[in-house]
């Protein structure tokens, strides 16, 4: 495919994960890429999380389909990975818990049928990693996400279309990131 280009891959806390729920396309095309909107205004089709895998299971009925919960110093991200995942699935059926892993993976949606939308991130690789390596992206993570609250004043038009469908507060998510990077100071 020429002039295709891979998706920046976004760093966002599972507190800001889990409260996003503005889908679009960038497009009219069915191979338009899909982005999931941040109350922060951050543009995702692509996420590195870094966390700890706290549990996971096998809930496929005819196939294997894992389920794992990875936590973060803001709350969970629930991860998805099955029969088109297979490496992901793989190493979530060999991996034991609980365990510092880092994952690149897709934002995914769904509304239920009372109009709940719940997210959860289909890995498209997982590694293990030390936790020093955790450290480093919740004060990246940190850095990022205060970047982008910083700029919640501007007009880009992400940020205008975030404020608009969240109507969000800077405070909360500012309070968010000072309490991930207290959790960092009470593991040295």
């Amino acid at each position: 495919m020429a002039g295709y280009v891979r998706e920046v891959s976004r760093r966002i806390f599972a507190q800001e994960l889990r409260e996003s729920s503005l889908t679009f396309k960038d497009g009219d095309d069915q191979y338009s890429p899909q982005y999931l909107l941040t109350p922060t205004g951050a543009k995702v089709n692509r996420l590195f999380i870094v966390g700890t895998l706290i549990e996971k299971e096998d809930i496929g009925t005819d196939s294997e389909y894992w389920r794992g919960r990875v936590s973060d110093p803001t709350g969970s991200f629930m991860i998805y990975a099955g029969q088109y995942q297979p490496e992901a699935a793989q190493f979530l059926s060999e991996c034991e818990t609980p365990a510092f892993i880092a994952i690149v993976g897709k934002p995914s949606t769904y509304a239920t049928a009372e109009g709940t939308v719940l997210t959860s991130v289909r890995p498209e690789s997982i590694s293990l990693v030390d936790g020093a390596t955790r450290d480093l992206w919740v004060a990246d993570t940190a850095r990022r996400t205060l970047e982008r609250i910083r700029e919640l004043d501007s007009m880009d038009p992400n940020v205008v279309k975030a404020k608009e469908h969240y109507d969000t507060d800077a405070v909360k998510y500012s309070s968010m990131v000072k309490e991930a990077l207290v959790s960092l100071k009470e593991t040295i």
